[in-house]
């Protein structure tokens, strides 16, 4: 009787647990700036990319200062990040 509902259960959660973990979006790269730090992350159906930021001396300590809308290229979030918070003169920032 209990493995008539444990097994069907088992599998149920094992189920739902892989299809979550399975559409997590992941990390590409992280690095810092000026006074912030950020991480690069790509959607899961990888259409698209955002960033993390946060003051530097808070990386990893808490959640993030703030998150980036999305970016159709990496290297578009990068220059983003570059112009905006890291403070650098580059061709692709806004005068």
């Amino acid at each position: 009787m209990v493995k008539k509902i444990l097994l069907p259960l088992l599998t149920t959660l094992t189920l739902i647990s892989v299809s979550t973990v399975a559409k997590a979006d992941y990390l590409v790269s992280n690095g810092s700036g000026g006074e912030y730090s950020y991480e690069l992350w790509q959607n899961t159906d990888n259409t698209g990319y955002y960033l993390k930021i946060w003051k530097r001396e808070f990386y990893g300590k808490e959640e993030a200062y703030t998150t980036s809308s999305s970016f159709e290229s990496s290297q578009e979030a990068l220059e983003h990040f570059d112009c905006y918070y890291a403070d650098k003169s580059l061709p692709a920032c806004p005068k």
